[in-house]
């Protein structure tokens, strides 16, 4: 759509007599690129459409909004999307109802339970959520600062934002920058988006309004 509504604009722009109007239609036309980056909600609130489970842990939709919880094996799961992304810019909102030990991964690849690539840490209170951690790699690449830990708000909704544009990783929760990042692997990389719940037992998270934008 905004590819057509540009080239109709241009073909049109030279037949036009009034400076005015070709100026506003032109103005038009450097902002319709814009169009092509609006967010994209990937949870419908209904069902796990254009998502997949991996492992045994249980996944759900109840009152619109998707819960993570563990089962009775304890182990690590994950929902991971069915698309792949590269560079974009994630938002969502989760709520810690009991063990919030969880995380959201990006340019991710999945064998089972093994998940390659990077969680953005969603953890209890003082565990670093919003923190990058490397799976099946070099571990903790960056951590919050000790002060950004007051962010997190336990028990209640929290929104938490990530932004990857070729090397470059940063977070935010509840509006406060968590982390910047710049990784070449990261650069190098594309894959899924997953939720993960971590072993152990105990742990039950909710998430709403998932959206990606494409960068």
């Amino acid at each position: 759509m905004k590819r057509l509504l540009g080239q109709h604009f241009l073909v049109n722009l030279f037949d036009l007599k009034d400076p005015a109007m070709k100026k506003l239609i032109l103005l038009l036309c450097l902002s319709t690129p814009l169009l092509a980056q609006q967010p994209l909600t990937i949870f419908n609130g209904k069902d796990l459409t254009g998502w997949a489970v991996y492992g045994t842990e249980k996944w759900y939709v109840e009152r619109g909004e998707l819960v993570c919880e563990s089962g009775p094996e304890k182990q690590y799961g994950y929902l991971a999307t069915e698309a792949e992304y590269k560079d974009f810019e994630l938002t969502l909102e989760f709520k810690q109802e009991s063990n919030g030990n969880s995380g959201v991964f990006f340019l991710a690849s999945l064998e089972g339970t093994i998940i390659n690539g990077w969680q953005v840490e969603v953890a209890p209170p003082g565990m670093h959520t919003g923190g990058i951690y490397e799976s099946y790699g070099r571990g903790w690449l960056i951590l919050p600062h000790p002060d950004k830990e007051a962010a997190l708000k336990p028990t209640k909704w929290n929104t938490l934002k990530v932004r990857v544009t070729g090397n470059d990783v940063v977070t935010w929760l509840n509006g406060t920058e968590m982390i910047r990042l710049s990784d070449d692997k990261i650069g190098s990389s594309a894959g899924k988006m997953a939720l993960q719940i971590h072993d152990g037992g105990g742990v039950k998270v909710r998430w709403r309004n998932i959206r990606v934008t494409r960068l």
